[in-house]
């Protein structure tokens, strides 16, 4: 009876000193996993002619699945916050009538405040001719713009165009945006043939996730092709819609008028403005997971009348 108690006891200190063991181990995964801040670039929208209320931080909510994180930090993107580093990306596959469009951009450019860089390329042959770099000499990047070729290249994609301008962008700590003016057909990949319907292009998923993982959000304006493919109906549909997807998932804006060339794009370039004119810089926390990847957010405000424009997925580095 004594060795059988003397056995029982001597298991249970094994036991005792296995648990004492782990306990240290799992504080350091409780540290690992302390959540990191993540900040974002936010568009605050209303209505048109409605006046922009005051948006407080604690009116915004950021929910990853049920689950509300926390906001740190809701800051207006003016005076020592007003950093924007803007690049402008022209498509040459575009129809040369896209010069009747061009005094438009060339004001739009020269009205842009001191605080703003901004840059100018092609997309072609599914790189970026970066004509100018980024600059506060809006004069300088007008000079630059000139009539698109026409013609994309032997292999003209304006997703790989911009996913090769994004991966070469260093980061300042500025916001990061690129207006793209495509008719978005992946040139590239129209030999896989014609397809009714909408589909999914796999350079656009791709341009998607490196602009989430950089925090680049893309504006992008519509502009016929030269060629033939604008006249297939589903291939110009899809390549707008995908373009527009591809503005909606970084938080950015599309403007387009159905397939047409717009008489004009001052309207476009009114409300881009408008854009850049209400936006926030937001920080929140997330829990890191063991690997570093994008993890899905859903941002909302309590304030009537107003829609928060943002990506829908952050980068979030590994736990340590």
């Amino acid at each position: 009876m004594n060795s059988k108690r003397t056995g029982m006891f001597y298991s249970l200190l094994s036991m005792a000193g296995m648990l004492a063991g782990i306990s240290p181990a799992n504080a350091a995964d409780t540290v690992a996993l302390a959540p990191v801040q993540v900040n974002i670039t936010v568009t605050a929208n209303v209505a048109n002619n409605k006046r922009m209320p005051e948006i407080a931080q604690t009116d915004v909510l950021v929910r990853q699945g049920k689950a509300r994180l926390e906001v740190t930090g809701w800051v207006r993107a003016k005076g020592d916050q007003a950093g924007l580093d803007l690049f402008v990306l022209i498509d040459d596959a575009s129809d040369p009538r896209l010069g009747l469009q061009l005094d438009d951009l060339r004001s739009f450019i020269q009205a842009q405040p001191e605080t703003t860089a901004i840059g100018l390329g092609y997309m072609r042959n599914a790189t970026v001719d970066i004509v100018q770099g980024l600059t506060t000499d809006h004069e300088q990047v007008t000079k630059g713009i000139r009539l698109p070729l026409g013609n994309a290249g032997a292999y003209g994609s304006p997703y790989l165009s911009v996913i090769n301008l994004m991966k070469g962008w260093p980061d300042d700590g500025h916001r990061r945006e690129v207006l793209m003016i495509t008719d978005g057909i992946d040139r590239a990949r129209h030999h896989v043939g014609f397809h009714r319907g909408f589909s999914t292009d796999p350079d656009a998923e791709s341009a998607i996730a490196v602009a989430q993982r950089t925090g680049t959000i893309i504006h992008s304006i519509y502009a016929p092709g030269a060629g033939s493919l604008r006249h297939h109906y589903w291939v110009a549909t899809n390549g707008q819609m995908n373009m527009a997807r591809l503005s909606d998932a970084t938080g950015g804006a599309s403007y387009y008028l159905g397939l047409h060339n717009p008489v004009s794009f001052k309207p476009y370039l009114n409300a881009l403005q408008q854009v850049f004119d209400n936006q926030y810089l937001l920080s929140f926390t997330v829990k890191p997971a063991k690997r570093a990847g994008l993890q899905s957010i859903k941002l909302s405000t309590e304030v009537a009348g107003v829609d928060l424009a943002a990506r829908d997925a952050v980068w979030v580095p590994a736990a340590r």
